[in-house]
């Protein structure tokens, strides 16, 4: 395994034109490798706007198959530049059956697979259970660029479970393609303490697993539904990189595209991880209960 890993954050806008989308990704990737990024990764659905704000049936045709047409062209452009991408793309599985899905696309070997979103979030413009399966891969970690790699998305990175049992598969850096922002009648009031909770949680995820943790955002303001521009989402940008000790070691800003290319010494797993040692003292024989919905007395 590798010393270090350079890891590259693409944040983006995203229009109502996939081909836009997909070369305005590419161009960030590009940009990414040049400064000497071995592993990119996408926001979540980057090919589209975030079309679960609302239910409409005519989105699911913007789903393809995975591997597809995508990852396909992606995977060229992963040889060409010697780099690892990551893109989450919305998966057509079968007729009516459809994944939030993240492809892993490696320069020598082309597809290597995929993770699909375990956890579906149904909440005000974040509808996505009429869209998406949960995901029945489990958590996954990919060996790439030298390294192991833990594939999680967007409402995944709430849950430390997920978190935990992806680093105990070897993860040495979790990633986390997202799309997440403030509702306009929220962010006065609410909106610092929702974005702090968003990071707090995620560097929590890389203290606790002595690992890094690489979130990757949208940005810019979405409407919903068509006809209503005053209502919507605006993405709060701010992708950033979580060091196992919690360090925030770069942060994207909030009303911009930016391309973060971050160098990560994965020396300090070691070193923190016999600091901190919480694989070594967890107790494996008292967390069965985990597996239940809820304590009650109820059986």
């Amino acid at each position: 395994m590798a010393d270090t890993l350079t890891v590259g954050l693409v944040q983006m806008r995203c229009s109502e034109d996939p081909e836009q989308n997909l070369q305005r990704a590419i161009e960030g990737i590009r940009e990414a490798a040049q400064q000497g990024a071995q592993i990119v990764c996408l926001p979540e659905l980057f090919r589209t706007p975030y079309f679960c704000k609302h239910e409409d049936p005519g989105y699911f045709q913007l789903a393809e198959p995975v591997p597809g047409p995508t990852t396909e062209r992606l995977a060229q452009l992963a040889m060409a530049l010697n780099v690892t991408i990551l893109a989450s793309l919305f998966e057509k599985r079968t007729d009516g059956l459809y994944h939030n899905t993240l492809a892993v696309l490696d320069p020598r070997r082309g597809y290597l697979g995929k993770y699909r979103k375990m956890h579906i979030p149904h909440d005000p413009l974040f509808e996505e259970k009429f869209y998406f399966t949960p995901g029945d891969l489990g958590f996954r970690t990919f060996d790439t660029a030298g390294v192991r790699i833990g594939t999680l998305i967007c409402w995944d990175q709430w849950f430390p479970e997920a978190a935990r049992l992806t680093a105990l598969q070897g993860a040495q850096v979790l990633f986390y393609p997202t799309a997440i922002g403030w509702l306009p009648e929220e962010e006065a009031t609410e909106g610092a303490a929702q974005h702090e909770a968003w990071e707090l949680v995620q560097r929590a995820h890389a203290i606790t697993n002595g690992c890094y943790v690489v979130a990757v955002n949208r940005t810019g303001f979405e409407p919903a539904p068509p006809g209503a521009p005053s209502r919507g989402i605006r993405f709060w940008g701010q992708s950033f990189v979580a060091a196992p000790d919690g360090t925030v070691l770069a942060r994207a800003p909030i009303d911009e595209e930016a391309v973060l290319v971050v160098a990560l010494d994965l020396r300090r797993l070691d070193e923190v991880r016999t600091i901190w040692p919480f694989f070594r003292d967890r107790r494996i024989d008292a967390y069965g209960d985990l597996s239940r919905r809820f304590l009650d007395d109820t059986p």
